[in-house]
């Protein structure tokens, strides 16, 4: 039943559908047509919802309790942890949350790669995409300067004095982060303000992001455009909500196991220490969702030219729609792409673990094999792989494979554009 259909059986209903209709989205979004076959790494979606509302319920409560000044922050921080009442559980939530919340925007963006969710129709739905994980970082890295203990201290003065690389207007945008000539307390309020509004601006987009799917359909894991409704679609309630909700709950299930039994392994023990700018810690890292481009960024001696490939590294997913040249989405019907897909994977992984290690010997010499690679898989691996590429025939239908179990896969069009 599409939304034109809809009309609630109630007076009061029908009064208050006609004047804004969201009882005719709700049904929309519980009887809109959904590809039959996909799996598992399709509700990470939900999980990623989640994970915002969660990340922005907690932040609120937290808010009324923080101090977000340099000589009582970090008290602030201890006060939450042991004399609000549940701050602990709130607060390991939050810090958590920021983790898990990473982790399931990582496995969505790589399904995303494998299946080639980002290519045409769905553009737009990508670059948005792209554009929620971009304030992700920035607002995880607002986050972790919150604490003020050594980590968020010297966190935020390596982080904001690479902007002073910037020709002609670094030094200006450097002293406007710090609200200073250092990382002091005008430094704290502005990333606190900021860390406060950016989650909402990711909601917003994350509004978009659904709105933007709707038009063209949800990918597939065989990556064939389907028409809605037919034998290959299913109402998303309550099929897609149910598989949708047991995802989410073996998600929760390991997230409990992060806030009860090891909340503070994925920090770092000088954030426990208040910050002191007179001592420097041993090995200044970020958390561990951003070494990847930690690494990029170390990778280069000069520090302008570490900053720019920093951030090609982020924007070069802006444009991936274009760089790839197969007309065919998904990798189960790439046989030579599928192998770099997981080549990628492991590079971005091993960047992650250099992230972590000292900028020097042998590391610095693998972090600089693993950026050279980062972005010869974007611009030359996927557009030459694509155009060159003999990939598997694909099937006509999705319901072809699901029925006959494969044995009837047929060549599609040569000529159908639209995949």
């Amino acid at each position: 039943m599409s939304e034109h259909e809809y009309q609630p059986k109630s007076k009061v209903g029908k009064w208050f559908n006609d004047r804004l209709p969201l009882l005719s989205l709700a049904s929309h979004l519980t009887d809109y047509p959904t590809p039959k076959n996909l799996n598992y790494w399709w509700t990470f979606g939900g999980i990623l919802t989640f994970c915002l509302v969660t990340q922005i319920i907690t932040g609120i409560v937290l808010a009324m309790h923080y101090v977000a000044h340099a000589d009582l922050a970090f008290s602030s921080v201890e006060h939450i942890m042991r004399d609000v009442n549940y701050g602990w559980l709130i607060r390991y939530i939050h810090s958590n949350g920021a983790s898990m919340f990473f982790l399931a925007v990582y496995i969505h963006i790589f399904r995303s790669l494998f299946y080639g969710s980002y290519k045409s129709p769905r553009e737009v739905i990508w670059i948005i995409g792209i554009l929620i994980y971009l304030l992700m970082m920035a607002a995880a890295f607002m986050g972790y300067v919150l604490p003020w203990g050594q980590m968020s201290f010297w966190g935020a003065t390596v982080i904001t004095n690479l902007f002073s690389a910037i020709p002609l207007v670094g030094e200006s945008i450097t002293t406007w982060l710090w609200g200073a000539y250092s990382v002091d307390n005008p430094t704290l309020n502005r990333f606190f303000s900021l860390h406060y509004l950016i989650p909402f601006l990711i909601l917003g987009l994350v509004v978009l992001h659904i709105w933007a799917l709707h038009v063209p359909g949800n990918n597939n894991p065989v990556g064939i455009d389907i028409k809605k409704p037919s034998k290959d679609t299913v109402p998303f309630h309550p099929y897609i909500t149910i598989k949708d909700l047991f995802a989410l709950l073996m998600f929760m299930i390991i997230f409990s196991g992060f806030v009860f039994f090891a909340p503070n392994v994925l920090g770092h023990s000088d954030n426990y220490i208040p910050a002191n700018p007179m001592v420097t810690p041993a090995h200044i890292v970020p958390e561990w969702y951003l070494l990847p481009f930690y690494a990029i960024l170390r990778s280069v001696p000069d520090k302008l030219g570490g900053v720019i490939l920093m951030f090609s590294a982020i924007f070069i997913l802006l444009i991936l729609p274009w760089l790839d040249t197969s007309k065919v989405r998904s990798s189960v019907f790439r046989p030579i792409y599928r192998q770099f897909f997981w080549i990628l994977v492991i590079d971005v992984l091993l960047l992650g673990y250099m992230g972590a290690m000292p900028a020097e010997g042998i590391y610095l010499l693998l972090t600089r094999v693993g950026t050279i690679y980062y972005f010869l898989h974007f611009l030359v691996v996927l557009p030459v792989v694509g155009y060159l590429e003999k990939t598997d025939p694909l099937p006509v239908s999705i319901s072809d494979p699901i029925m006959t179990g494969g044995a009837n896969i047929s060549l599609a069009k040569k000529n159908d554009k639209s995949i």
